[in-house]
C-alpha cells in the first residue's frame, strides 16, 4: 500500500517537473543543445582515423578506402558505421576541394 503512493507521487512529481520545465524554457534549451551535440562536424583528423588514411593518401586513395569500409559496413549491417564512413569522406572531400581551389 505505501508502495502504490509513493509510485504515485513520484510520476505527479515528474510530470509537474516536465510543466515547470516547459514553461521556463529549459526543456527547449536542453533539445537545442543536443541538437548542437548531434550536428557537431566531423574534424579531418577524425575522418582520416575512420577511414585509415594519412595526410599523404591521395584522393583516390582516400576513395578507394571509403568503397572498401562502406561495402564491408552494408554487408555487415552496420548503418552507424556506414554513416561514420560516409561523414568522414565528405569531411575529406571538403578538405580537398579547399585544398585544389587555392591551389588552381
Amino acid at each position: 500500500m505505501g508502495s502504490g503512493i509513493l509510485a504515485r507521487a513520484l510520476v505527479q512529481a515528474y510530470r509537474q517537473a516536465l510543466t515547470n520545465a516547459s514553461k521556463s524554457g529549459v526543456a527547449q534549451e536542453t533539445i537545442q543543445n543536443t541538437i548542437r551535440r548531434g550536428s557537431k562536424a566531423m574534424g579531418e583528423q577524425e575522418a582520416r582515423q575512420i577511414l585509415g588514411v594519412t595526410e599523404q593518401s591521395t584522393w583516390d586513395e582516400i576513395v578507394k578506402r571509403y568503397e572498401v569500409l562502406f561495402e564491408r559496413n552494408a554487408a555487415s549491417g552496420s548503418f552507424y558505421l556506414q554513416s561514420k564512413v560516409h561523414k568522414a569522406k565528405e569531411c575529406l572531400e571538403a578538405m580537398h576541394q579547399k585544398q585544389s581551389q587555392s591551389a588552381g
